[in-house]
């Protein structure tokens, strides 16, 4: 029951923010802008349709550790790049906590949809 609630608030997050990423992307560009990113312009909307995507999919119950891996190393990049690197308190509080919830379903599943009953 934890990990379907995991994937449940997780993905729900996901989707939110990688929602945002195309909703405020003046922000957004700017944000990553100065972060130094390579190809502020372009990333911004890689990281928006992999947050919408990888939200969905575990809200889906599709691929969740494949999933959870790409995510993980999303939220490990935000952490160090906008949380340390910047200082964001997003970064520094709900970014590790999704990194966690990630890593979690990396080790205790379940892999796909039909492992949840």
């Amino acid at each position: 029951m934890a990990v379907l609630a995991t994937r449940m608030v997780a993905g729900t997050i996901f989707i939110a923010f990688g929602i945002g990423k195309f909703v405020a992307y003046d922000t957004e560009l700017a944000s990553f802008e100065a972060y130094g990113l390579p190809w502020p312009e372009g990333m911004v909307y890689v990281v928006g349709c992999v947050e919408v995507a990888g939200g969905l999919s575990l809200v889906l119950g599709l691929l969740n550790r494949s999933v959870a891996l790409i995510l993980a190393a999303n939220m490990f990049v935000a952490i160090v790049v906008s949380g340390i690197g910047e200082g964001e308190a997003i970064s520094l509080t709900l970014a590790p906590a999704l990194l966690i919830a990630m890593v979690m379903l990396l080790r205790l599943g379940p892999g796909d949809r039909h492992d949840v009953t």
